[in-house]
């Protein structure tokens, strides 16, 4: 009698943890929705559904507190369809683009990545800033914004507060940047396709990019996107940079072996890329609509990640350690942007 009440007791709990997990994905889905209506709202139709998400997640989480019961299925979200969501992402990136047309911005762009991430870094040192969300800060300014972070959090063991806290400032920051280049185009002495190169060159987000040069006509906004491309490329050396530092940095912590978990996702994200260039288009015929969907569906998945990563924040904890890298960032984007404007002036 003993066996059988035990598993008639294991079966009785089976479908509560189903439940709770459908629950907690359903309810990361759910803020998501809302942050895409909310994104509709005057003011926060500029930052974006992704950004918009975060705000609703983090004030969910201070006036309710974190849904404990949902826990199995939000965490699912935040880790899980975070991966999926960046092996998707790479679909976006063309590589055979990036090394026939964009081979000089590609130089560029490396010196873009390693100055925000390095500058970053140590102004965070010298205003003794948190070093996890300045990192990411800095990343995020360099490379391509939150997928930037998101891909490299697992790398650098970044705790998950950490993130969402990174790409909060990253939306802002990069939003705010978005509107201020669109007001100074008129009044900028250069041409568009050169106002595209320096938009796509330092500017976060590949949305808040296509946000800054549309306006300037279809020239700048390829060029534009073709200098962001090339920053999104080296996501993929970047990544496996930091995973040499973090397992030189354990061994010489722990005098010992050091244990670097690989990335996995990273390596999805690159056969994406390769498949996205060289097999959809010039192998299978694919519809443009269907391109624009997968683009879709990757967003929304993002954007379920990012709302499970902003139920973690703490607004006490935020007040305390997002102030400095924030400043850190701005300064870095400020000197940024005026060094590349210089550039193509």
């Amino acid at each position: 009698m003993g066996l059988p009440h035990l598993l008639t007791e294991e079966a009785k709990h089976k479908p509560d943890l189903r439940r709770y997990w459908l629950g907690g994905v359903g309810f990361t889905f759910l803020i998501a929705c809302f942050g895409y209506v909310l994104a509709l709202v005057p003011g926060f139709a500029l930052a974006g559904p992704l950004a918009s998400a975060i705000v609703l997640s983090v004030a969910y989480r201070q006036v309710a507190g974190y849904p404990e019961n949902l826990r199995p299925g939000i965490e699912f979200s935040s880790k899980r369809l975070l991966r999926v969501a960046i092996i998707l992402y790479g679909l976006k990136l063309n590589i055979g683009t990036v090394l026939s047309d964009g081979l000089g911005l590609l130089l560029l762009d490396a010196g873009v990545v390693a100055f925000a991430i390095l500058f970053t870094v140590w102004i965070a040192k010298v205003m003794k800033a948190d070093s996890s969300i300045s990192l990411l800060v800095g990343i995020g300014t360099g490379v391509c914004g939150a997928a930037a972070i998101a891909a490299t959090a697992p790398i650098v063991k970044s705790k998950e507060e950490d993130t969402a806290i990174g790409v909060g400032i990253i939306a802002l920051m990069g939003t705010f940047f978005a509107i201020l280049y669109t007001l100074l185009r008129p009044i900028l002495p250069m041409t568009d396709l050169a106002y595209g190169s320096w938009v796509g060159v330092s500017i976060h987000e590949v949305a808040q990019v296509a946000l800054a040069a549309a306006p300037a006509g279809e020239g700048p906004l390829a060029m534009a996107l073709l200098a962001k491309l090339g920053r999104v490329f080296l996501l993929i050396p970047l990544c496996f940079i930091l995973m040499y530092i973090m397992k030189r940095k354990q061994k010489n912590e722990d005098t010992g072996e050091a244990k670097v978990t690989f990335p996995w996702f990273l390596l999805g994200f690159i056969i994406m890329s390769i498949v996205g260039t060289y097999v959809l288009g010039p192998v299978i015929p694919v519809a443009e609509s269907t391109m624009n969907t997968v683009d879709v569906m990757t967003t929304f998945l993002l954007t379920a990640a990012m709302v499970g990563l902003g139920l973690k924040v703490d607004l006490k904890q935020l007040r305390q350690k997002a102030w400095k890298p924030l400043v850190a960032m701005t300064i870095t984007s400020v000197v940024l942007s005026v060094t590349t404007l210089i550039i193509f002036m």
